[in-house]
């Protein structure tokens, strides 16, 4: 098992490295936003109920709702200013993100590359003199090079299902925050 994955990446051979790079990116931005994407450093819930209820606002001081509200309440005469503070906090939720939208494009693409590159490689083995290839090295030959579209494959899924569930999240948080900046920017024009 050890060994054929071993073949694998040597049938990748080249383009392993960026396909490496790929790979390291995804997993760094998977892990960074799932853990930045947390309903505790977004939406504390002891501060969106303080909203909800016209409570005074306490807790949750580091979070994307905190930021919104301080801003909010440093520039009561200008709800257009914080509205566009909050669509600032939206894209910085999003950080990272059109990156996987690269990722899930591009290593499918180097994984071909590496796959046609291979091909090449193994068609040019074949004898001048006879015309035909050494039937075990062509064949071993051909399933190497399909390796590279297949580590291509592999990291491709990941940043497509992951990005899309994340993206998803930011949505979600975006919706709620436009609900909750009314009820903010009400209390902000508040004498």
């Amino acid at each position: 098992m050890i060994l054929a994955v071993i073949d694998i990446f040597k049938g990748a051979d080249v383009l392993i490295y960026p396909l490496a790079v790929c790979s390291v990116a995804l997993v760094y931005i998977l892990a960074e936003r799932t853990y930045g994407l947390r309903s505790s450093i977004i939406l504390p819930d002891d501060l969106v109920d303080a909203v909800v209820s016209g409570k005074p606002v306490t807790g949750g001081q580091h979070s994307v709702l905190a930021r919104i509200i301080t801003f909010a309440e440093q520039h009561p005469a200008d709800p257009d200013a914080t509205k566009a503070f909050a669509r600032l906090e939206i894209v910085r939720m999003e950080r990272g993100l059109p990156y996987l939208d690269v990722i899930y494009a591009g290593a499918p693409l180097i994984g071909l590359t590496g796959t046609v590159w291979s091909l090449i490689r193994v068609f040019s083995s074949i004898s001048g003199s006879t015309g035909m290839p050494d039937p075990a090295k062509f064949t071993s030959g051909v399933s190497l090079a399909l390796s590279a579209t297949v580590i291509g494959l592999i990291i491709a899924v990941p940043a497509l299902v992951g990005g899309g569930i994340l993206q998803r999240r930011v949505e979600k948080y975006a919706a709620q925050l436009d609900v909750l900046l009314e009820r903010i920017l009400a209390r902000a024009t508040r004498p």
